[in-house]
């Protein structure tokens, strides 16, 4: 979820910075498309230049011959007019212009337009010169006029709006962001589970709720494909229990029959103790089945585990173990009254499996060892053993987590750590995790991990 999250971050990001970008490229194009035009027009050939050039070189005799050459490049003429109105000296001027002019009628052209060309004016001693420029080459506002305030008013109002414009754009990208995190987290969330096995059921409107009946029929598929596996489980573990027990009842009697010759007797107790394993790996199968698929109903309650692990311990002392393993139990005294909620009939499970482990890797005998500690928050519990322990290899496949369906060891006295993964889903259904330390000659640990109690 927080790399979609961030996957959304960068794509609005992307767009927040695509959108400034766009905004420099138009600025670019504005200034490249009428930059030429401002720089001609507002440089040196600009009226008011022109005007205090022409000024400056006009005499008695009119103007200088360089001076006229450049107001014929430029397509201007010029004339001036005396205080009565009347023409001067002009150079260049149209036949359609008048030459002589009333007070109105400087009033009004000084402002705008004589006879359509752009005019513009200075006052000067000897009269009024003025400057005609080629119609549509300017155009004049001659009614307009703006406050000083205003004026003044203009580069602030200019950068408060291109704030207040960031501002919203940086506000519409934010809720634009939680806006699409929002209708997005429930679909993560839910393929999440979803790939963890477990059924989902979402419930989104709008846009996004064809994705949301994708994710729903996927894991009503995935749901009835569990469902018919975990059947199919339960169902030959059940059909396989009568013929089992028949066969494991008929072969202690042929082992028990004296009037049997030792052979056969032997041969009976081999099918006795080979059919008893696979009683216990039928039902190893089946409880894995039921906790994978969450069938399996847990009965928690408070239960301090040290008097639990005694009680195991004293269980199977009773129940006798070979002289070749030894079994010790190491409590230490923080632990004592460390209580978890759990199953106890799992957790003893576990533990059990954890043990006959040990028992079945180390022919040759070893020292069992059960121990427990906690932290403030954690419980550890530690099975642990002197035997043979396992290579690399060995341990790498086993906490890899193997499918219970896929081994391919065909060797009956093996369990195809099935009874490990038995003990990591009885610790993980509790919210527990499970680390395994081994290597060859050094024996074997096994760590179980549980959240304490706090009631």
């Amino acid at each position: 979820m927080k790399a979609f999250g961030k996957y959304i971050s960068k794509y609005l990001l992307s767009f927040f910075v695509f959108v400034l970008a766009l905004l420099l490229v138009n600025i670019l194009a504005f200034a490249f498309t009428f930059g030429g035009i401002v720089f001609r027009e507002y440089g040196a050939a600009s009226p008011a230049n022109t005007l205090e050039a022409v000024a400056a070189d006009l005499s008695a005799s009119g103007i200088s011959k360089e001076r006229e050459q450049e107001l014929n490049r430029n397509h201007i003429w010029a004339m001036l007019l005396d205080a009565s109105g009347r023409c001067i000296w002009e150079a260049s001027l149209p036949e359609e212009v008048p030459t002589q002019y009333t007070i109105q009628d400087v009033a009004v052209f000084s402002k705008g337009y004589l006879r359509d060309y752009p005019v513009f004016v200075r006052s000067m001693k000897n009269g009024l010169l003025v400057l005609g420029y080629p119609k549509d080459s300017f155009m004049k506002l001659t009614g307009n006029y703006f406050p000083i305030r205003a004026v003044r008013l203009f580069p602030l109002f200019l950068t408060g709006i291109l704030a207040i414009d960031i501002l919203l754009l940086f506000l519409v990208y934010y809720f634009s962001k939680r806006r699409i995190s929002k209708n997005t987290e429930p679909i993560m969330a839910s393929i999440k589970t979803l790939s963890a096995g477990k059924p989902v059921n979402l419930s989104i409107r709008g846009e996004l709720s064809e994705i949301a009946d994708s994710v729903n029929q996927a894991s009503r598929v995935l749901s009835r494909q569990n469902q018919a596996r975990a059947n199919w489980i339960g169902g030959v573990s059940h059909d396989i229990r009568t013929p089992l027990s028949m066969i494991m009842g008929y072969a202690g009697r042929i082992a028990s029959d004296a009037a049997a010759s030792g052979n056969i007797q032997q041969e009976a107790e081999i099918i006795r103790a080979q059919s008893a394993k696979i009683k216990d790996l039928v039902q190893d199968l089946n409880l894995v089945s039921q906790l994978e698929y969450e069938m399996q109903l847990l009965h928690k309650e408070p239960v301090r585990l040290s008097k639990l692990l005694r009680s195991y311990a004293a269980d199977l002392l009773n129940a006798g173990i070979p002289e070749k393993y030894s079994l010790k139990t190491e409590i230490s005294k923080g632990a004592e009254t460390a209580v978890i909620e759990c199953d106890a009939r799992l957790i003893s499970r576990a533990i059990s499996n954890l043990v006959q482990n040990s028992i079945h890797h180390n022919p040759q005998g070893c020292t069992i060892a059960l121990r427990l500690d906690c932290s403030d928050s954690t419980v550890f519990l530690t099975v642990s053993d002197s035997g043979m322990g396992l290579s690399a290899e060995k341990l790498r496949e086993l906490t890899e987590k193997p499918h219970y369906m896929e081994s391919t060891d065909e060797r009956l006295d093996l369990r195809h750590g099935l009874g490990l993964l038995l003990v990591r889903q009885i610790v993980e259904t509790h919210g527990g995790t499970m680390k395994m330390e081994s290597a060859p000659q050094s024996g074997c640990k096994t760590i179980l991990v549980f959240q304490r109690s706090l009631s």
